[in-house]
């Protein structure tokens, strides 16, 4: 939820930026209503290849970092303590 409401603020400043031109008025121009819509539409089109890419890579750097996490093989025999090695004798 966070992300999205970065994102969506993020691109509301943007467009607002963009496409208002002046605060002399309550409502926006045919114009600035417009602009608005294309901007909004452009970054919209915009995250969701962005998601698209992402949701398309995840799953591989998932295994690889299970791969990477995973223990290379069975543990192999323990080694002596020198504690024990030196109780034997």
């Amino acid at each position: 939820l966070r992300d999205f409401l970065l994102v969506y603020n993020r691109m509301t400043e943007l467009c607002f930026r963009h496409c208002v031109c002046s605060l002399n008025y309550r409502l926006l121009t045919g114009r600035e209503e417009s602009c608005l819509d294309s901007c909004a539409a452009r970054l919209v089109r915009a995250n969701h290849r962005l998601m698209g890419s992402y949701v398309g890579l995840v799953p591989a750097l998932l295994q690889r970092r299970a791969a990477e996490h995973s223990p290379a093989g069975p543990p192999g025999p323990a080694e002596p303590s020198p504690d024990a090695a030196g109780a034997s004798t």
